[in-house]
């Protein structure tokens, strides 16, 4: 038996190929994942029919993965949205936040991306957290922002909210965090301009250090400077004990993937702008995912080069020629059509009034300035067709800063489009500026101003202030598929391994359901076969990191979470700064907010140092509420009467286990 299924989520359309075999040595159901017009699956694996909604579901984040190199640069992160007011209550929450969009002096305060910049302060405030604001800024984003205190007072006036300045480093403002946090009385502070210190665009280990001090958790607000390494966006978070993603870094993925995920055709790129160089990674990105090009501004005169037409020398850019090429024959290969002016209104110095000049031979000393009418016209029928459409750069030639003649009119035909239900986005300051001064914006405005967040993502580059972020599971979880009974309670082994251990609790306990949570996607893949073969039902395995993704995966489930445990963590005594990094605060916190009261947790090492350490660990950050099970420092015999394979190995070899048992005890 087989089903065969098409994912249309993106071009090329992929086949999930489920299928039953009886033959000897394969007995089982398998799933195959593979493109259309591939010799070989990209994925082959053996499954429970119950489990196929969840694989299908991860199946289809491989999908957008493979669709273009650039998704690969888009992890799932934790977000802000994900953490409850309770566990940022009386915590330092440090928020790196974009000058350009909070304090532009002529920020329009109805947009998304402000109001979500403002929405996490606010956030984190009525949560009952310190808040301590970090961004650079200089007077060329608001002229009546000049110093520390002006800043301060303005950000006070966009919250309605006391925002008190303080310095960097004073034993004084220590002490200031120190009442705040013991009085549990919420503040705001905004730290100094940091701009200041080149130690922050150097990312300094040291002043990242010094930045983050006492600080608890960091929430990073400034997704447009995500393509930048700072110490304020990526150096920080090696020091705090949660990095997430605030209200308005969310809203700005969103509008990436917005821009780029969504399949609407046709779909037509407009680029603008100059520097083909440095654009033509992100520029044959764009040939592979749209339906057609059109080329404006500076980077146009490198295609018509390409081409051939008779380009002025000093509009030609030196090493250009080649990629321009590229470009040219990806785009033939697909069959998709690229545009560039036909005609150019220009000027000279020694004639006072403009000519209209053919692309094919503009004559020496004449500057281009805009673009002229049959130029106008084609990309206006081009753009007409469009179900989609995405400018990005500004239609700008030569030296000047100013767009140039014609934009305003592609402004009003795109902003109209947008009105008949054409999906556009639009990024570069130059080009958002013009569609907002020319149309309506509508809904259907996707607008981003900084492009060169963007640039550096078509190029397929990891985006640093994303990347340092702690991972969330981007998968949702059909546990009614999973499990027989999903409200059964539920046991989470953290580093189940091959899943010895879990599945002799599994088949000695029929009353409870039990998952695995495992980095080592090989050994998952097994326990899942293993899960298929036994017909085990109340049994279950993931592929993640669950110092990261506990409670994003844990919180959804439908019964009770009544045990945890953690067994013989591997500590890499080479790196003593990752010795521990399975114990994090941020796991034992998700343990501690999600485990049923009289709800236990199991720890055991073959390591005393390893035991002891997660034992200070749960105890010091289960603020009071862990409670050891026992009188004895370590518990002799396995409370379970189940061994793990590491458990069983040591003591076949003669040496001792470290165990511990921690409930969960009733008292606020």
């Amino acid at each position: 038996m087989s089903r065969i299924l098409d994912i249309h989520h993106c071009r090329p359309t992929y086949s999930l190929i489920f299928f039953t075999c009886k033959s000897q040595g394969s007995n089982g159901n398998y799933l195959t994942f593979k493109k259309k017009g591939a010799a070989k699956s990209s994925l082959r694996a053996n499954i429970s029919e119950v489990g196929l909604n969840h694989i299908l579901d991860r199946c289809a984040h491989k999908v957008e993965e493979d669709d273009g190199n650039a998704f690969n640069a888009l992890p799932h992160v934790k977000r802000l949205s994900e953490l409850q007011k309770d566990d940022l209550f009386g915590k330092i929450v440090m928020v790196r936040f974009d000058s350009n969009i909070l304090l532009e002096e002529n920020q329009n305060k109805n947009s998304k991306t402000f109001i979500s910049a403002l929405s996490t302060i606010k956030y984190l405030h009525e949560a009952g957290a310190t808040v301590i604001l970090i961004s650079s800024w200089s007077t060329k984003t608001n002229s009546n922002l000049d110093s520390l205190d002006s800043v301060s007072a303005y950000i006070s006036s966009l919250l309605k909210l006391k925002v008190l300045p303080m310095k960097l480093c004073h034993e004084y403002e220590s002490t200031r965090l120190e009442e705040s946090q013991e009085t549990h009385k919420p503040s705001i502070y905004l730290l100094e301009n940091l701009s200041q210190f080149k130690e922050d665009i150097a990312n300094n280990s040291r002043f990242s250090q010094e930045l983050s001090s006492r600080v608890d958790i960091f929430i990073n607000d400034a997704f447009f400077q995500s393509h930048k390494t700072l110490s304020s966006t990526v150096g920080v978070t090696s020091f705090c004990y949660a990095s997430v993603a605030g209200f308005q870094f969310e809203e700005g993925l969103s509008q990436l993937k917005k821009a780029f995920m969504t399949k609407e055709n046709p779909y037509i790129a407009m680029v603008g702008g100059g520097n083909l160089i440095e654009k033509a990674a992100a520029i044959n990105y764009l040939v592979s995912s749209s339906d057609g090009l059109i080329f404006v501004g500076n980077i146009s005169f490198q295609i018509m080069h390409a081409l051939g037409f008779s380009v002025p020398n000093k509009y030609i850019e030196f090493g250009a020629f080649k990629e321009a090429i590229k470009i040219i024959k990806s785009a033939n290969s697909r069959n998709i059509p690229i545009f560039f002016p036909k005609d150019f209104w220009c000027m000279n110095d020694h004639f006072k009034n403009p000519e209209l000049v053919s692309a094919e031979c503009i004559p020496e000393g004449w500057t281009p300035f805009g673009l002229g009418p049959n130029s106008l016209e084609e990309i206006t029928t081009l753009l007409s067709k469009s179900k989609k459409i995405v400018w990005i750069g500004p239609v700008k030639f030569g030296l000047s800063n100013q767009d140039s003649y014609g934009t305003s009119i592609l402004a009003k035909v795109i902003g109209k489009l947008s009105q008949e239900n054409c999906d556009v986005t639009v990024i570069g300051n130059m080009a958002c500026k013009a569609l907002m001064e020319e149309s309506m914006v509508s809904s259907n405005f996707n607008i981003i101003e900084n492009a060169s967040v963007v640039w550096e993502f078509l190029k397929g580059r990891k985006l640093p202030g994303l990347m340092a972020l702690d991972r969330g599971y981007p998968y949702s979880i059909d546990w009614r598929t999973i499990y027989a009974d999903p409200d059964r309670p539920l046991f989470v082994d953290i580093g189940s391994g091959n899943g010895m251990f879990l599945f002799g609790m599994a088949r000695k306990r029929k009353d409870m359901n039990f998952l695995g949570l495992e980095m080592n996607g090989k050994l998952v893949k097994r326990c899942l076969e293993t899960c298929h073969l036994s017909d085990l039902k109340n049994g279950y395995f993931i592929e993640t990191n669950a110092t990261s993704t506990f409670g994003s995966i844990v919180s959804c489930y439908p019964g009770k979470l009544v045990f945890a445990s953690i067994q013989c963590p591997n500590p890499d005594f080479n790196r003593p700064e990752h010795r521990w990094k399975m114990v994090q605060r941020s796991l034992i916190e998700a343990i501690l907010h999600l485990l049923s009261y009289d709800g236990k947790v199991f720890l055991q090492s073959d390591i005393e140092g390893v035991a002891l350490r997660m034992k200070e660990e749960f105890l010091k950050y289960g603020n009071g509420k862990f409670i050891i099970d026992h009188q004895e420092e370590w518990l002799k015999e396995n409370p379970f009467g189940v061994q793990s394979d590491w458990e069983k190995h040591v003591l076949d070899n003669g040496a001792p286990m470290y165990r511990l048992m921690l409930s969960k005890s009733l008292r606020e």
